[in-house]
């Protein structure tokens, strides 16, 4: 017999190609509520048709927040516990089993292990703690787009979990186009706010706006709140990249080394400075980076973490650093390492059969 009771909520537009999956996935929970926000597919028949029970309401202005609250406000009182998951999402087989086991009547919050990508051979590329699920009361959501749970009540309780996962399989065709101006409104409403503001600097640099994106971030890192230093490093990481497409390569230097600075504990900005480096040929300097890269062997799990940094890509940096200076031992050594990662790159490959060449030449 179950000791709780446990809802899955979501919101949804036009994802009929997920519904399977999706209620694959959630079909374990008793109850299954959906916000429909307007769909023109096959949508909510889909949903009906498995179990689920789906509301329809459009949300004008279209707010995630406003959205996610009203989806929650029709999860049934009597739950205990709520699941909030995306249809691009997939709950892993047995999470209720697990959530039942470590939930206890103290817990407000689960923290639990997301796969928010994969690289092209079905690995996690970046992987970090999300906390969507929670419970009935005391939680609202806050904030226009890049909504957050929010506590109401008196003393929030997390629980943290690496056996329950959630993997994200994204919607490449959905544009994103909307999230500009939500995460403007967003600061204006709450200018204080650190994450929000990094959040805004970070959409400017993905749309091209480098100066917009410099003058953003700079804010981000002036502000009281701004103390987590892996996203601090991120907004300088991003102030160098803007930088580096505006020519000003002094600069997206000094800005790289603030970030090795401000977080010496990941990987992130030593790859960076690297791959710098690298299109100038300045090879000692990408060996250094490399190599300082390579010390540091915990993978936080946070959503800052790149995939660059934990892929092929130190290996095939060292192993051109190396043979570009004259050393094809080595250079032969961390290609296959980078091999191991990315089996089929052509390119790395081609450089294995040169180096190899290289070495039987006695170079």
């Amino acid at each position: 017999m179950n000791k709780y009771k446990i809802c899955v909520y979501a919101i949804s537009k036009n994802e009929e190609k997920f519904v399977d999956r999706w209620m694959d996935s959630v079909s374990d929970a008793d109850e299954i509520v959906v916000l429909d926000t307007g769909s023109t597919d096959n949508t909510i028949e889909k949903l009906k048709k498995r179990g689920a029970t789906v509301y329809k309401e459009e949300i004008v202005p279209w707010r995630f927040d406003d959205a996610r609250n009203r989806s929650l406000e029709l999860v049934p009182l009597d739950v205990d516990i709520c699941v909030c998951i995306d249809l691009d999402e997939v709950l892993v087989k047995g999470w209720r089993e697990k959530l039942e086991e470590i939930w206890n009547d103290n817990v407000t919050r689960l923290r639990y292990n997301y796969n928010w990508s994969f690289d092209k051979y079905g690995n996690p590329s970046v992987n970090f703690y999300i906390d969507k699920i929670h419970t009935r009361k005391n939680y609202k959501w806050s904030h226009p787009v890049h909504e957050v749970l929010t506590y109401t009540g008196e003393k929030e309780v997390f629980l943290t979990t690496d056996e329950i996962t959630v993997n994200h399989y994204p919607d490449k065709d959905k544009s994103r186009s909307g999230y500009l101006p939500l995460l403007e409104l967003s600061v204006k409403e709450t200018p204080e706010d650190d994450r929000n503001m990094h959040y805004l600097g970070r959409e400017y640099m993905f749309y091209g706006r480098w100066n917009d994106c410099i003058d953003t971030l700079i804010k981000h890192l002036n502000l009281p709140t701004a103390k987590w230093k892996d996203e601090r490093c991120a907004s300088m990481r991003f102030i160098s990249r803007c930088y580096i497409n505006l020519k000003r390569y002094d600069e997206a230097r000094m800005w790289l080394n603030k970030a090795i600075k401000e977080a010496p504990h990941l990987r992130d900005p030593y790859i960076e400075m690297a791959l710098l480096e690298s299109t100038f040929s300045n090879w000692d300097e990408v060996e250094k980076c490399c190599l300082e890269a390579l010390k540091i062997d915990k993978y936080a799990k946070t959503y800052i973490n790149e995939p660059f940094s934990w892929d092929h890509t130190i290996y095939d940096l060292l192993s051109l650093s190396y043979h570009f200076k004259g050393n094809n031992k080595l250079a032969l050594e961390y290609v296959n390492k980078a091999l191991e990662i990315s089996p089929d790159d052509e390119r790395m490959i081609n450089n294995k059969k040169i180096f190899e060449e290289k070495i039987k030449k006695g170079e």
